[in-house]
């Protein structure tokens, strides 16, 4: 069950996922505690200003806890942002993304939009799928397969195109590919017409921290092409590990 440190952190977690707020059961679940336990947290969060009683048996992020996570998007991304910014117009306009790990999922921390007559949908603060997509992919391959294994257990392999990988022993493959080229490719896997290149983002310990990535859509930029922007998110990536 760990501490009661690391149960009000994966009750912190379980609140901030989307969608919120959240019934008790489902943070209780998600966090992997009794629906006691979660109570006795969530009201001990609340007098913190951590987490907020929005009645009717359901809880929200505390503006506490908003007010946090702000800030340490704003540090992360005056770091960072003039070198995504940098990948940004070295890969030809295109969509350029930070995030990082939490839990079995990844959350945008910075996006540097693309100048192109359309728009990516992703947003600072979206979680993203680590079995999925380009950046999740990267983490993964950089994680003993037994993590991996947890990992895709507890979130599990949704398919989100005909293209999303949805077996474990298909993505245990494919993460050796990830591996052995030094970048993962989200081909249409997480939504249709969107191809993205991503690279890992390591810790000193070299422990995934999260990763960054180059998208476009199918339709505006061929496959040949994005890939020729690997070497540049190869070399950024490296240099984001020492920013963040």
């Amino acid at each position: 069950m760990g501490t009661s440190v690391e149960k009000a952190m994966r009750i912190l977690e379980a609140l901030a996922v989307e969608d919120g707020p959240h019934r008790l059961m489902d943070v209780a679940e998600r966090a992997g505690v009794p629906r006691s336990t979660a109570y006795r947290v969530l009201a001990t969060l609340g007098a913190q200003g951590f987490a907020q009683n929005c009645g009717d048996g359901r809880y929200g992020i505390g503006s506490r806890l908003g007010g946090l996570g702000a800030r340490v998007v704003r540090m992360l991304s005056t770091g960072v942002g003039p070198t995504l910014q940098e990948l940004q117009r070295g890969a030809g306009g295109n969509t350029v993304h930070l995030a990082v790990r939490v839990g079995d999922h990844a959350v945008y921390l910075h996006k540097v939009d693309n100048d192109k007559p359309y728009e990516m949908r992703s947003r600072v603060g979206n979680q993203l799928p680590l079995h999925s997509t380009a950046i999740g992919k990267a983490i993964l391959a950089h994680l003993p397969p037994g993590e991996v294994e947890a990992i895709v257990t507890t979130a599990g392999m949704a398919s989100r195109t005909p293209a999303t990988i949805t077996e474990v022993g298909a993505l245990h493959a494919e993460l050796a590919d990830v591996r052995e080229r030094g970048f993962a490719l989200d081909d249409e896997e997480n939504e249709l017409t969107v191809r993205c290149i991503g690279a890992v983002v390591l810790d000193r310990s070299g422990r995934p921290r999260g990763g960054i990535s180059v998208s476009s859509v199918t339709f505006m930029l061929d496959r040949e092409e994005l890939l020729g922007y690997v070497p540049l998110l190869q070399a950024t990536a490296r240099k984001v590990a020492g920013l963040i």
